[in-house]
């Protein structure tokens, strides 16, 4: 009887330690995406503004 508790006891907690690694992967996963989109926004930052200077220089030109 102890050891029918016992071994659903574990069977249980290996359960949640499969739900938990897949919370940590969905975790990774929206950290890689986040780091991403600062790096996107970073690059069209300065883009733009090298854009906004050559579109200036051109219009005064004319």
């Amino acid at each position: 009887m102890l050891v029918n508790f016992i071994r659903t006891a574990v069977a249980h907690k290996a359960a949640q330690f499969n739900v938990d690694k897949r919370a940590v992967t969905a975790i990774e996963y929206a950290l890689i995406a986040a780091l991403i989109a600062v790096v996107i926004i970073a690059a069209v930052t300065s883009l733009g503004k090298g854009v906004s200077n050559t579109f200036n220089s051109v219009a005064s030109e004319l």
